[in-house]
């Protein structure tokens, strides 16, 4: 099992895997609502519109900034629509810095492509909350995803030899 060090300071184990957490920022965010204010009318439910339908596209990247360091970001794009028309554009980049130390490559490429992404994900979804929200429209909470196993098909589809993001519809 990992060492995880809370105050950013190296163990006197040395080699013992870490993981710290020093940085937890918004790196990018965007709300767009392209059909304002006819939109409203159509999403307050008057009329024989269709349900708003919403997509949900996630993914995430990672930089090594060196000396054990990295950067990742997971990128949540949130896009309601209302028959043809866009209701909302929602999206976000919710970056971390963590030092990374002591695993091997493989358990390195599993703590950044589900341990770090799961730790951003609170972040993200309450930025997506509020901008909805505060874009006039209904609450949004997004359900919690399982990065582990979005990990695991991660994998299975490279060595497989596809490699498409994640995209979750509901």
């Amino acid at each position: 099992m990992a060492e995880v060090a809370t105050n950013g300071q190296a163990s006197a184990q040395g080699t013992a895997p870490q993981l710290v957490l020093q940085k937890i920022y918004v790196k990018d965010v965007s709300f767009e609502v392209p059909g304002a204010p006819k939109i409203f009318q159509e999403f307050s439910g008057e009329g024989s519109q269709p349900a708003p339908q919403v997509q949900l596209n996630l993914g995430h990247k990672a930089m090594d900034l060196g000396n054990d360091l990295y950067e990742v970001v997971l990128s949540v794009t949130l896009t309601c629509t209302l028959g043809e028309h866009t209701a909302y554009l929602a999206e976000v980049e919710q970056a971390g810095l963590f030092g990374i130390a002591g695993f091997s490559n493989e358990d390195r490429a599993g703590v950044i492509g589900s341990y770090c992404p799961n730790l951003l994900f609170p972040y993200a979804r309450q930025i997506i909350s509020s901008m909805v929200l505060e874009g006039g429209f209904p609450p949004f909470l997004l359900q919690p995803i399982n990065f582990d196993a979005l990990y695991a098909e991660q994998l299975r589809r490279m060595t497989s030899g596809g490699d498409a993001p994640a995209t979750l519809n509901s």
